[in-house]
């Protein structure tokens, strides 16, 4: 009560106090602003008219004339002034103190901002520092002398009924706050008494669980029929209690029997895929196409190394393998779909999506590869030999959902461009890079991370080729340059300008001699050279192994 009703004793008050401070401020800030307005024309015409005395007898040359008039303009300067706080200043245009009808003592800062003003020449209404002083004044220029003066007064004289009128209106209004305050304390408990009765009982009932408690019935008003609605929901609660009872028990098994499931089920399916059977049990066996980013990572050579590993090795070192790269997907909001032998396939975007699913997949890539590292060297601790993997990355809409049967089902995504994903992952090992992406993930990534054209390729089993890029999380100045100067030998090289790409080849294989993909593009563009290629060539590479 006292939250709703004292605002709306209190804010109009606030309100019309404010206003009125306002209105005075305004008003004598009008008429103050008048008065040294007319104190600084008198100023300037008395000036005007000692100057034109001084041209009317051809003395305007003359120092000492021009002295005179300066101490007769710096008198009536002195004789305008009514108060000790008012003050008459003239600065030359450098901002040096010329006169004044008291003495003033300029800081550094302040007489830099004088030297401002009177550069600039601005006249009218100004607020200032002088002397230490915050000050309100009215600026004019007098050319024929060459000053810049100011007639002010001090900022906490010229307010000082306006500071008076506010201090009064805060008085008014915090006794007024006060006395509301005392009398809504009272009146609210002589309104709540019954409230607070009732507030009481029900307590007790939610303390105790004694739906025999009934609330006292004192008066016939609002507050009595609230009391006696009580107390016919306590008897209709008591009589539910024991059916609410045997729900809650049955609530509990449920809940046990749903704990159960997940558990189970989380070691075969994202936890996430499982909210949404539970959540929707008619979705689980439908399918819906998705945008997704699909990743699949194989370990290089890894019969060869099974074979010089006893079994329980070869499990060993494959647990704490995909322990460290599974882990790293589901960091980066994916889904670890399965492990085919030694690799891994995982995508992002699905149940839900985040909208950076080639991000996700690229960052969860590159630390992959970083974890390898680590990895390795536990590998190595243990007299095994080390792991070396590739990885691909594709994006683009793939079928994904739970695809099966009733009796066993797997929560996947397929389509070509999974396919891809698959091949691409193969593409590593001819190129000898750990990290191969599509086109498709290049234009979603390149803004953040640098990325080098690898090559164009036809894979087996998907006619049309698919340009391939190498990813990585930075690169060094050279790097840099050396990539600029490859790029720009690719556009030409697919455009069959061979001489102008080789060039540029070369450009960058001087800035990064050992990179393959350089002299990769060397050696073809050489050889297009020496035997140019058909009409219908593309530059394609066609793959016949996965």
């Amino acid at each position: 009560m006292l939250a709703l009703v004292l605002p709306l004793l209190v804010t109009p008050l606030f309100l019309s106090g404010l206003v009125s401070a306002l209105e005075a401020r305004n008003g004598i800030t009008a008429v103050a602003v008048d008065f040294l307005r007319f104190k600084a024309e008198e100023l300037r015409k008395y000036a005007a008219g000692q100057w034109g005395i001084l041209e009317e007898n051809s003395l305007a040359e003359d120092p000492r004339y021009v002295s005179i008039a300066e101490d007769a303009v710096a008198g009536f300067a002195a004789g305008i002034i009514r108060s000790p706080t008012e003050l008459v200043a003239a600065f030359d245009r450098g901002g040096s103190l010329i006169l004044s009808t008291s003495p003033l003592e300029m800081q550094e800062s302040e007489a830099r901002e004088l030297r401002r003003l009177a550069a600039e020449g601005r006249e009218g209404w100004e607020r200032l520092r002088l002397g230490g002083v915050d000050r309100v004044a009215q600026a004019f220029v007098l050319p024929q002398f060459g000053w810049y003066v100011l007639v002010g007064e001090r900022e906490d004289r010229f307010y000082r009924a306006v500071d008076e009128i506010i201090r009064r209106s805060v008085y008014i209004l915090a006794g007024s706050a006060v006395l509301s305050v005392i009398l809504l304390v009272g009146f609210a408990r002589y309104l709540t008494e019954p409230v607070v009765r009732l507030e009481k009982t029900m307590t007790r009932v939610m303390e105790t669980s004694d739906l025999t408690l009934r609330a006292e019935v004192r008066f016939s008003d609002e507050i009595g029929r609230l009391a006696e609605s009580f107390n016919g929901m306590v008897e209709a609660l008591d009589e539910a209690y024991a059916r609410i009872k045997d729900y809650a028990a049955e609530a509990v098994h449920s809940r046990r029997r749903e704990r159960k499931v997940r558990s189970i089920f989380q070691k075969y399916v994202p936890a996430t895929v499982i909210d949404q059977i539970f959540e929707r049990p008619d979705s689980a066996l439908t399918g819906e196409e998705r945008v997704l980013t699909v990743l699949f990572s194989d370990i290089v050579g890894f019969t060869g190394i099974s074979e010089s590993l006893k079994p329980a090795e070869v499990v060993d070192s494959l647990n704490h393998y995909f322990e460290r790269m599974g882990g790293i997907i589901l960091e980066q909001s994916g889904i670890v779909d399965k492990y085919i032998g030694d690799a891994i396939m995982g995508f992002f975007g699905a149940p839900s999506s985040t909208g950076r699913e080639a991000l996700d997949g690229v960052e969860a890539a590159l630390r992959m590869q970083e974890a390898l590292e680590e990895f390795n060297r536990w590998q190595v601790s243990k007299g095994r030999p080390p792991f070396r993997s590739g990885v691909g990355l594709n994006h683009g809409t793939v079928t994904v959902g739970n695809i099966g049967f009733e009796k066993k089902m797997d929560y996947t995504a397929i389509g070509d461009m999974v396919n891809t994903a698959s091949r691409i992952e193969g593409l590593t090992r001819y190129y000898r890079e750990p990290l191969l992406v599509s086109s498709s993930v290049w234009r979603e990534v390149r803004a953040k991370y640098p990325c080098r054209f690898v090559d164009k390729v036809e894979v087996k089993g998907r006619k049309g080729a698919v340009s391939v890029f190498a990813a990585r999380r930075e690169i060094g100045l050279s790097e840099e340059k050396a990539w600029k100067y490859f790029h720009a030998g690719i556009k030409r090289y697919y455009d069959r300008a061979f001489p102008e790409a080789l060039r540029y080849f070369a450009a960058a294989a001087r800035l990064a001699p050992g990179d393959r993909g350089v002299a990769r593009f060397l050696s073809r563009c050489r050889d297009c050279i020496k035997n140019p290629p058909p009409p219908e060539w593309t530059g394609t590479t066609v793959m016949s192994e996965k």
